[in-house]
């Protein structure tokens, strides 16, 4: 089977040692991937085990694990990574992990935060994507005003 983190490996090569508690993760990189793959096959005692200790507390057992289990897990995207290497004690993962929930394809795009603990890479927190507002930069045509491409006619018979 392919890993679902999408790194193109099966997934006993890549996700599933992590997952299955046979070592840990040496990157954060490595750790975001076997958390979406967790995600992927309900895993979840492996995501609640490396969120960061101090704030594990803060996570819903029974609400991870229904989005886990109700989500089509679609695919995962690393969009950047800041650190967060072997010899690293910190890094930042961009990502976007795709999902269909209730028939809706969503994106979820983040960037998480990653610490390293007496060895060990743990998930801190992460930072929802904003979108930047779109701002017009020229004046907006009337439905009825001429067509700004010049053909002459009314904007909402030609390129409106």
């Amino acid at each position: 089977m392919q890993c679902p983190c999408g790194s193109g490996h099966t997934y006993e090569e890549c996700c599933g040692p992590y997952i299955e508690g046979k070592k840990k993760p040496e990157t954060a990189e490595a750790l975001m991937r076997s958390r979406y793959t967790a995600f992927a096959t309900q895993a979840v005692d492996y995501i609640l085990d490396t969120h960061d200790p101090s704030n594990r507390g803060d996570l819903d057992r029974n609400s991870t694990a229904e989005w886990s289990k109700r989500a089509e897990w679609l695919g995962f995207e690393l969009l950047n990574a800041e650190g967060g290497g072997g010899g690293d004690d910190e890094g930042k993962i961009e990502f976007v992990a795709r999902y269909r929930f209730k028939g809706d394809e969503l994106a979820h795009h983040e960037t998480a935060t990653f610490r390293k603990h007496e060895g060990v890479w743990y998930f801190v927190d992460g930072e929802m994507a904003t979108h930047e507002t779109f701002v017009r930069t020229t004046a907006k045509v009337g439905r009825n005003e001429p067509c700004p491409c010049g053909s002459g006619k009314k904007y909402k018979k030609c390129c409106g």
